[in-house]
């Protein structure tokens, strides 16, 4: 006969007023997590919780308290000094929290610092290390999930729509605006724009979402702007962005998921949303797995030819309990140069995402599939 476990409530605890609360509420079948709380001068009745099924993250608390959780049964993980990042971060990065420190002069950006110490153990790294990265990249999961609002059935409150191309697309070239004003358009008709957080296409996709509800005039001022530096390689790349910024504040929002692993790319500037990963494999699943309302591809190389086939492959079997559209900007390099979108026809003919291919060279036309092909839910 098989066993059956009883399933326990599980709550993740992130503000120490909570505490105080279910405290009186004495809740004693739930396992909780209490993230990040300073508990030093909170008087608690520990008691009152089933101590061996809580857990601690880089909580603050007196030596009388964590002596107390320890003898009951708590696992407690303090925070770790030495670290340039916090593993256990409640939120999502800025780009004001990552470009601290950053001057003309000089970067000492903490994103900067953050790279530079994930380099010296990028490919062996030890224990400790290995368990600080993944801890931090689940705190990136969560936050992530507290902003996209899931349902029971995987499916996000916020409309997100992903852009992906080229990261070394220059801000001078015809797809990068393109991108913009296709981004633009989309965050209009109340979707969520995504990028991999990158430059290039990345950066043109959070630009045009951040210019949403202005003139398009703003756009195309913001890209005269960018043009004197247009490579991620140029000296002068953050400070045109920031001269953007600096004159055009409170941008509309969209989300950035960029990684560590390419640290010698800068991320953009134009989200106030980030969500920075160690793991650049958990970065690029988590992109696709949330863009459950479309993916629009511009341009790119290798590497977004190989997201437009994880694509298609989530698609082919409505991994993510959904079929999404997945919409080509660019006829000559999708149709003429590499033959990708008649391959994936082929690959989808007979399938329920046959009918989301959609290839055009027009900004507008990517509203107006995404308007006319909402996501699927699979079966």
């Amino acid at each position: 006969m098989a066993r059956k476990f009883k399933k326990r409530k599980e709550l993740t605890v992130k503000k120490a007023n909570t505490v105080k609360q279910l405290e009186r509420e004495t809740p004693t079948d739930t396992h909780y997590t209490f993230q990040e709380i300073d508990l030093t001068n909170d008087e608690i009745d520990w008691s009152k919780f089933e101590l061996s099924s809580c857990c601690f993250l880089g909580c603050d608390m007196n030596p009388k308290d964590q002596l107390h959780l320890i003898k009951n049964g708590a696992q407690i993980l303090s925070k770790p000094q030495s670290l340039p990042y916090d593993p256990f971060r409640k939120k999502l990065y800025s780009f004001s929290e990552l470009m601290d420190g950053f001057s003309v002069e000089q970067d000492n950006s903490v994103d900067l610092n953050i790279y530079e110490h994930f380099s010296q153990f990028r490919f062996n790294p030890p224990m400790e290390e290995a368990l600080w990265q993944r801890i931090h990249d689940y705190s990136i999961d969560e936050a992530l999930r507290e902003l996209l609002q899931f349902d029971e059935k995987g499916m996000t409150r916020l409309k997100c729509v992903g852009f992906m191309g080229g990261h070394s697309t220059q801000r001078t070239d015809f797809y990068y605006k393109q991108t913009a004003i296709a981004a633009k358009l989309v965050a209009e008709a109340g979707y969520f724009v995504v990028s991999g957080g990158g430059p290039g296409i990345m950066e043109a996709a959070n630009l045009g979402a951040y210019f949403a509800g202005r003139p398009l005039r703003d756009l195309e001022d913001a890209l005269m702007t960018l043009s004197m530096a247009p490579s991620y390689t140029d000296a002068a790349y953050h400070v045109k962005a920031l001269e953007v910024i600096e004159r055009h504040p409170e941008g509309g929002q969209s989300l950035a998921i960029p990684t560590w692993f390419y640290g010698h790319e800068p991320s953009n500037l134009f989200s106030p949303n980030i969500a920075k990963y160690f793991s650049n494999s958990i970065r690029e699943d988590t992109l696709l797995a949330i863009c459950l309302y479309g993916i629009v591809y511009a341009p790119g190389s290798a590497g977004t030819t190989q997201e437009v086939f994880q694509e298609a492959t989530q698609n082919h079997y409505g991994t993510f309990n959904y079929y999404s559209p997945m919409i080509f900007l660019g006829k000559e390099r999708y149709e003429i140069q590499t033959m990708i979108y008649p391959l994936l026809k082929q690959l989808a003919w007979g399938r329920e995402y046959f009918d989301m291919l959609y290839l055009t060279d027009e900004p507008s036309e990517v509203v107006d599939f995404l308007r006319t092909h909402p996501p699927v839910k699979k079966d």
